[in-house]
């Protein structure tokens, strides 16, 4: 199932569910993601599926005010054709209706991808505690990753 042989596949995206949680695993083990922390925070991923294949996923993992973007991933034939940015920006409008303060994420390997979201570089200390506090953070992610965050806009402040 690829672009090229389903010209006419719209990419779906989708609040993911328990029982999605080995297609998303899959597709994070492929992408060289990973899984601490996955299925507590399954209810809060969203997924991208075509025919009913999971080809995409990202996730947001909450930390009280704050929250942590993770497990970006788009299996490697759909990539360049705008999933990705789908998924970030559906976890970002997510996060801002949740009341989220700020999005946090941790990368090895997209550092120039996400500042097109608005999302800047800073160091692991200035990360709040309760980011740092996550599985993720505290030792999926190696320590040379680069932490990078996000101001959200909350529904209040778009009234």
């Amino acid at each position: 199932m690829t672009p090229n042989i389903i010209s006419d596949s719209v990419p779906h995206l989708r609040a993911a569910a328990s029982a999605d949680l080995p297609a998303v695993s899959e597709l994070l083990t492929a992408s060289s993601l990973p899984l601490d922390g996955v299925a507590e925070a399954l209810p809060t991923f969203v997924l991208a599926e075509v025919d009913g294949a999971v080809i995409g996923v990202a996730g947001l993992e909450v930390c009280c005010d704050n929250a942590l973007l993770r497990s970006v991933a788009v299996r490697q034939e759909w990539r360049s054709h705008g999933v990705g940015r789908a998924l970030v920006t559906r976890v970002i409008s997510d996060a801002e209706a949740r009341g989220i303060h700020a999005l946090y994420l941790l990368t090895t390997t997209a550092d120039r991808y996400f500042p097109s979201f608005g999302f800047t570089q800073i160091t692991r200390d200035q990360a709040p505690e309760d980011v740092r506090a996550t599985a993720e953070f505290r030792s999926a992610c190696p320590a040379s990753a680069t932490v990078m965050v996000r101001a959200c806009r909350t529904s209040t402040e778009a009234a």
